[in-house]
């Protein structure tokens, strides 16, 4: 079996098995990172991870999973975090017939 080579931020190198290493890659930008828990001292490690050590993880059989960016990430532009008080504002907003039936016009429309 495959050992492989990393290093714990608290313990520094240590060796691991392919089982022992996770491989995540975003699938809207194409970055990868790698997770383990450190034999040592048990913390969860994740790192960073240009595509050509992925690939050599990927080659050697470590698990592989995707993920998907967050639309909101994408959008751009500073959100600020929605307050009690922007709930209260939808709520008020969902309550009225007609400002709902005018948003899903708008939604209709936009099609």
């Amino acid at each position: 079996m495959a050992r492989i080579r990393a290093s714990c931020p608290q313990c520094g190198d240590v060796e691991l098995t392919v089982a022992d290493v996770h491989v995540r890659i975003c699938s809207t930008t194409s970055e990868g990172e790698y997770a383990f828990q450190c034999p040592s001292c048990t913390d969860t490690v994740t790192k960073q991870a240009e595509s050509r050590t992925i690939d050599l993880l990927v080659a050697s059989g470590v698990a592989v999973s995707t993920w998907a960016m967050p639309v909101e990430r994408l959008i751009g532009g500073e959100r600020s975090p929605i307050t009690h008080d922007d709930v209260i504002d939808f709520h008020m907003m969902l309550s009225d017939d007609m400002v709902l039936a005018e948003a899903l016009g708008a939604l209709i429309d936009e099609r």
